[in-house]
């Protein structure tokens, strides 16, 4: 039996939605977790660790919510202009970019911004951390690619690029990324830092997703999904997934089976069986969320733990400590969360995050 897993969107409508997916021999099974409003403005992006959900919004905040005691975790208020992009890197760091052109490195032990980096000129579109959590990619709206080491927090590379790329992402094993710039999709080598394979889709891509090292998984301004080989640059399955444009593509394997979900302003959220070896394509589940969805993440419970926040926090900080940690030298800018929790059918938050508002330094 495979083990559920729980598909986090967010919506133009200012709400994110969790659905718990029960895996089944035929028709997967996808039921309402949550429904919150979660900001005062569109949800822009979302992201996932092992017990944490973030969400960034035109609203300029950062909304974290605990995803093991399903109970809203407070605020973060450092960027001003929409949050544009969200990562965790393990379960240790939240990096953040918005339109201010900063890029900002949380610990998620403390909440407190560890490092504020000016990436770019202009706003900062998208970001990826390199596995190793040593490096990380950023694109923005003053026409550059940006390496940046994490380890010191400055500009490792720098790569004019001659229009404004919109998303950027590294495949699993790091040895590649993937930059996509309206309709044009370009593969580059780490190791030399050239293109190695370029590919264009129809319309304007609005969501990249490596599937394994070779296999990418491309949307666009329309409702269809294609999986392209990187190996023979060759688009080997196009499949209609929705009835107007998809705005996100997530993937995950459970186990030998590749599952790809999809997110459409139409309002479904759908989960695809891919057959890696054919190649093709089968509808597993899906849910209406009668919502225009704009952002998509998974998060996978920890089956061998009770939902309790205190429970699960000591093992996440001994899990980190294994690894090298970037930016460990915190900076005097703000800010911290609330320390009171609060239940997420309550609608408190945004009396809460406009009082954080008022409050908040420059």
């Amino acid at each position: 039996m495979l083990e559920p897993v729980e598909v986090v969107a967010g919506s133009y409508e200012q709400v994110v939605f969790g659905y718990r997916v029960f895996p089944e021999e035929k028709d997967w099974t996808v039921k309402p977790v949550f429904t919150h409003h979660a900001h005062t403005a569109s949800l822009s992006t979302v992201a996932a660790s092992k017990q944490f959900i973030a969400t960034g919004s035109k609203d300029e905040t950062i909304q974290l919510y605990d995803m093991t005691s399903k109970t809203e975790h407070g605020s973060l208020l450092h960027h001003e202009g929409t949050v544009s992009c969200l990562e965790f890197y393990g379960t240790s760091h939240l990096l953040s970019g918005g339109e201010d052109g900063l890029l900002c490195v949380w610990s998620t032990k403390t909440w407190e911004c560890l490092k504020t980096i000016k990436a770019h000129k202009g706003h900062v579109s998208s970001m990826s951390v390199h596995p190793s959590g040593k490096l990380a990619l950023s694109v923005g709206t003053d026409k550059k690619l940006r390496t940046w080491n994490l380890i010191d927090g400055r500009s490792a590379f720098c790569k004019i690029i001659k229009e404004n790329a919109h998303l950027v992402r590294w495949s699993p094993e790091g040895d590649k990324y993937a930059v996509a710039v309206n309709d044009k999709l370009d593969v580059y080598s780490l190791e030399s830092a050239s293109i190695i394979s370029t590919l264009t889709y129809r319309k304007r891509i609005s969501s990249i997703k490596f599937l394994n090292n070779t296999l990418l998984a491309v949307a666009g301004d329309d409702e269809n999904v294609q999986i392209y080989d990187l190996d023979s640059e060759k688009c080997i399955c196009e499949f209609k997934a929705h009835e107007i444009r998809v705005k996100a593509v997530e993937s995950l394997m459970m186990g030998e089976l590749c599952v790809i979900i999809t997110a459409s302003n139409d309002g479904f959220i759908k989960l695809w069986k891919f057959n890696m070896e054919k190649p093709e394509v089968c509808l597993l589940g899906q849910v209406n969320t009668t919502a225009r969805l704009t952002c998509l993440s998974v998060w996978r419970p920890n089956p061998a733990k009770e939902p309790s926040a205190e429970k699960t926090a000591e093992p996440e900080t001994t899990a980190s400590t294994n690894k090298e940690e970037p930016l460990l030298s915190p900076s005097n800018k703000r800010v911290r969360i609330a320390p009171d929790q609060v239940i997420l059918e309550e609608d408190v938050s945004k009396k809460q995050t406009k009082k954080k508002k008022k409050q908040k330094v420059q």
